[in-house]
């Protein structure tokens, strides 16, 4: 960065800073509402094989469920059909189902696009070690968000739906389900822990600002784990084995956000001896 640039960038006003903002918020939104075009369009694509694979028996996480039961000597998660429906129960279900879908997965896809946008705002009041030390923030953010989601569909959706889907109080009542619901499942399951797996780059920045230590996260470890149950059991099932297969890669998130609040503090403790030098 030039001298001028740095002068200039000082010397913006808040109404300025207000402006660059809009402009990165108008970027980021017109990026997600591209991907949300090309996903209204290819709608088999999205439905068929994306929100209602988890509802068929072929989908491999059922597949690798039911052949590890087997080799227990059990028959859970071996099955060919859900008992359940999904059905649409007002006028513009079907349309509202497809023009919010669509939006979330232009979300999604947009997400690594929707960081730089993010980086490209608060980068420039950052300084030149700090921009260097944070290289790398989009390729890690965006790559932990992916992961998360994965395993939000392919581990968290089908353990729910299963779960749910074949819950019944009486055999009297049936389970037919309304659209919005079920692609509520699929879309909370899949974006929460997307969220979830973002714990070490949060942690990151909150230790950069000297809000969190690693002696902060190990004292509250304990604390921790108990959240980490609670969020595993609001967006699973309520049986232990779901709770427990989404709690383990949190806690191994967990322990890694702790190791590398203590690579940050460190690199801070190195940097200050040496300019007292």
């Amino acid at each position: 960065m030039t001298a001028n640039q740095g002068n200039s960038e000082k010397e913006m006003s808040f109404l300025d800073h207000l402006e660059e903002l809009r402009w990165h918020l108008i970027r980021s939104t017109l990026a997600v509402v591209l991907f949300a075009t090309l996903a209204f369009v290819f709608k088999n694509l999205i439905f068929e094989g994306i929100i209602f694979w988890p509802k068929d028996a072929a989908f491999p996480t059922y597949q690798m469920l039911c052949k590890s039961a087997q080799m227990l000597g059990l028959d859970s998660f071996c099955f060919s059909e859900l008992p359940f429906a999904v059905q649409s129960r007002t006028m513009a279900g079907q349309f509202s189902a497809h023009i919010w879908t669509s939006i979330t997965a232009g979300f999604i896809v947009a997400f690594p696009y929707v960081l730089y946008e993010f980086w490209k705002f608060v980068s420039p009041g950052l300084h030149a070690n700090e921009r260097k030390s944070a290289r790398g923030f989009i390729f890690i953010a965006s790559l932990l968000f992916f992961i998360g989601v994965l395993f939000g569909y392919f581990i968290v959706t089908p353990l729910s739906i299963n779960f749910l889907g074949n819950y019944q109080v009486a055999e009297q009542v049936l389970n037919e389900f309304d659209l919005s619901s079920y692609i509520g499942l699929v879309r909370a399951c899949a974006l929460s822990s997307g969220l979830i797996f973002e714990l070490p780059i949060i942690i990151f920045i909150l230790t950069k600002i000297g809000l969190v230590t690693p002696e902060f996260l190990r004292k509250y470890r304990k604390f921790a784990l108990v959240i980490v149950l609670i969020v595993s059991a609001v967006i699973t099932p309520p049986d232990i084995a779901s709770q427990v297969i989404v709690a383990i890669p949190v806690v191994i998130l967990y322990e890694i956000s702790i190791y590398i609040s203590k690579a940050v503090v460190k690199r801070q403790n190195k940097k200050f001896a040496a300019s007292k030098s």
